[in-house]
This record gives structure tokens, sequence and C-alpha cells, in this order.
């Protein structure tokens, strides 16, 4: 038997990326979601993640996209005020000042917990919190607020994973039908693991902020009408709200 965790990253960027979240756990397989803290539609997936305690939401932690919270991090913008692309961070982690860091994505968290909910889990944008070199504020971050950690490398060792697997396949041209009744062949039996998904419905929004647009309505119908193959369970928990 395995346990699957499938993960719809980037509720909060648009409107039109939030209902196709929804819908995608609803009426399809999608059991969890990351967050964006710094986007324009966030506060409006926040009221989503109020409404529908049977979807899991964790954090996606941004470096990559936008703007930070935080107006004191001169290390992870550039001259403009925005974060640093995704390709000026690969290529020079060293760049990036770990306390600013750690304040930052701490600021995320927090900003999550205010609205009155308990994160299940972190991830990142991009896949950042993988980046070697940022290991010490991914521990850190998973100790303070006990949260466990998308698995996005071998170097995670002695920290909490969400899942024993990860795959980040199922995008762009590996979207299609039959992704999902294949996986039998592809997990170990027993082992946990996430799926990363990018559902939504298409917005002007959505065509303005990401290079990733129509392929995620096309994942929004697979998942609203895949299955799962024998031996294969969807994990489901209850968000936790503040009383």
């Amino acid at each position: 038997m395995n346990e699957v965790l499938i993960n719809a990253d980037d509720f909060g960027l648009t409107k039109a990326v939030n209902y196709g979240i929804l819908d995608s756990h609803k009426y399809g397989i999608v059991n969890s979601t990351t967050i964006m803290m710094n986007a324009k539609a966030t506060e409006h997936a926040i009221e989503i993640a109020k409404k529908t305690p049977s979807l899991r939401v964790g954090i996606h932690l941004v470096l990559t996209w936008g703007k930070p919270l935080l107006s004191d991090v001169p290390s992870l913008v550039d001259e403009t005020g925005n974060f640093k692309k995704q390709g000026v961070v690969y290529g020079n982690p060293g760049d990036i000042s770990l306390a600013e860091l750690e304040r930052e994505w701490s600021a995320q968290i927090e900003r999550f917990l205010e609205f009155g909910l308990f994160p299940t889990h972190f991830d990142s944008h991009h896949h950042v919190h993988g980046i070697k070199a940022f290991l010490p504020v991914i521990r850190r971050l998973s100790e303070k607020y006990r949260l466990p950690v998308r698995n996005a490398g071998e170097h995670f060792a002695g920290i909490q994973t969400v899942t024993d697997i990860f795959l980040d396949d199922f995008y762009g041209d590996m979207v299609v039908e039959d992704y999902f009744e294949n996986l039998k062949g592809r997990v170990i039996d027993g082992a946990s693991v996430e799926i990363m998904t990018h559902p939504a419905y298409l917005d002007e929004e959505l065509f303005a902020v990401s290079s990733y647009n129509d392929k995620r309505l096309r994942e929004t119908s697979i998942l609203v009408n895949a299955k799962l193959p024998e031996g294969f369970f969807l994990r489901f928990s209850i968000n936790q709200v503040k009383i």
C-alpha cells in the first residue's frame, strides 16, 4: 500500500488558480495545496481554506517571484525591490544572506498563522528550499514550527519530510491522462509519495504573472477525472483552526 499526497502548488497566485485547486480537490484527487503568502489572491485562498477543512494547506515559501513581505532584506531583492530571478538565486546562492532569508520565510509563515490556520507542511516556489546552501534555514524553520518539508533532495536527511518520495514530473509535456495510472511501476511498495501539480482555470492575471498557464487548465481536467491505481490511497487530514 502507498500513501499519496497530491499537492497543488501556487495557491493564492490568482483567483483562477485558487478555483482550479478547489475544484481539483472537491471533484478530483488533489488532497493538499501550498499557499504563496505574497500574492494578490492570497487572502482569497485563505477564505477558501477556511471553508474547506478537508483540503490540507501548507506554505509555499517564495524567494523568486513577486516582492518580499519584509522591506529590509537587501540580499534577496534586485534593483526594483522584487525578489531576484530564479536563475540568479540558483546561480549565486552564496549572495543570499541566510539571516535575511530566515527572517523573510519566517514572516511568510507567521502571516499564515495570523489568519488563524496552522500549516500542514512547507515547500517552496521553484524548489528553492532544496538548495543545499539554504539547508540550515530549512532545518531551523522545520524545527521551530514543527513542520515537515517537501522531500526535494538527498541532503534532507535528519529533517522530517512530508513523504518518502517526491515526484515533480506531472508538468509540461508530462501532463498526460494516464500519468496517475502508471504510478504503480514507479514507486516501491509501502513508500509514501508526494506528486506536485499546478491546476488552475485561466484568467488574464495568470497570463500576466506566469509563463506556465494553459497547461494548468489541462492539469485541472486530468486531476478531476483521474483514478489512482490499486494499492495507492490518498492521505487525508483536517486542517487545524485556532479556537
